[in-house]
């Protein structure tokens, strides 16, 4: 985003340690993300935790964790259970990781001393990557997971202002599948009203299935207290008669309404039922160094 202004910091961790989520811990190179989705849930983090407002303090202020590699390095010494994703609260590929390689540098870490790993992420640029990740991917479990809520592209410039286009992310998941990588689709956030019909989930299980991901998988738009505003802004700048709508769906909380919630799971398996995921098998891991290590003193 033209604009952004990047500040390197040094960070004194690199793992954060995680409850009541399906993994353990997550890492994050960045702090803020140029790709300007309307509805991130990583801007509440933002006033909730660093007192920064959820605007451009989100999307042009990003900073830059210069050392974190070092520190993961450091931190992988004393051995870590449970999995970690990364990208949990910006998107690691975001294009300043083109200069300053931190995540590849962090990938590299993990392949020393492998943790089960997920990549959450919008960026086209991790294709880049795909000879350390294939790495790891012999060493531990590792997906990969595009965020693609949506592939109508009048919608996505809208909505994601910052993002390579959908069918961009596609090709980079397509090139990820023929690595052997294991490769998925988030269709999430799916916002009521603007990418919700059947029409679109199709359009989107139906790319995602071409490109070969390996899952489709959903989740409706969660607004908390700290972006309600901030959304509904949005909302009445981009897509004003959709306001009573939200209105009406987010009255009683963060989440919509349950009868909302369960004929979105109706029409997502309808549509998922159309086109073929296939889970990567299970692959033979190369032994874990550490593990070798242990074998010979013994």
């Amino acid at each position: 985003m033209s604009g952004a202004t990047y500040r390197e910091v040094q960070v004194k961790g690199a793992l954060n340690a995680v409850k009541g989520m399906p993994f353990e811990w997550s890492l994050n190179p960045f702090l803020g993300c140029v790709h300007a989705c309307s509805y991130c849930f990583a801007r509440a983090y933002h006033a909730r935790y660093r007192e920064r407002n959820v605007g451009t303090d989100f999307d042009r202020d990003i900073e830059v964790r210069v050392n974190i590699a070092d520190v993961l390095r450091h931190e992988l010494r004393q051995p870590r259970e449970g999995s970690l994703a990364i990208g949990t609260a910006t998107d690691p590929y975001q294009p300043i990781e083109g200069k300053y390689r931190l995540t590849r540098r962090c990938l590299e870490a993990l392949v020393e001393r492998p943790l089960s790993t997920s990549i959450i992420t919008k960026g086209p640029l991790i294709v880049r990557d795909i000879d350390v990740l294939s790495e790891l991917d012999r060493r531990a479990d590792l997906t990969i997971y595009f965020s693609v809520p949506c592939v109508d592209e009048d919608v996505v410039r809208r909505t994601d202002p910052g993002t390579a286009p959908a069918r961009q992310r596609l090709r980079a998941l397509a090139r990820l599948r023929e690595a052997g990588l294991d490769a998925a689709v988030l269709c999430m956030p799916v916002l009521p009203g603007i990418s919700d019909s059947e029409e679109s989930l199709d359009r989107a299980a139906r790319a995602a299935s071409e490109a070969g991901a390996t899952a489709f998988r959903h989740r409706p738009l969660k607004i908390d207290a700290e972006i309600r505003d901030y959304y509904f802004e949005f909302l009445a700048r981009e897509f004003p008669t959709l306001v009573p709508r939200y209105s009406a769906l987010y009255a009683g909380g963060n989440h919509p309404g349950r009868d909302y919630e369960r004929e979105l799971e109706q029409r997502v398996a309808r549509v998922s039922r159309r086109y073929e995921f296939r889970e990567r098998p299970r692959r033979a891991r190369e032994p874990d160094a550490r593990a070798r290590q242990l074998e010979l003193r013994m």
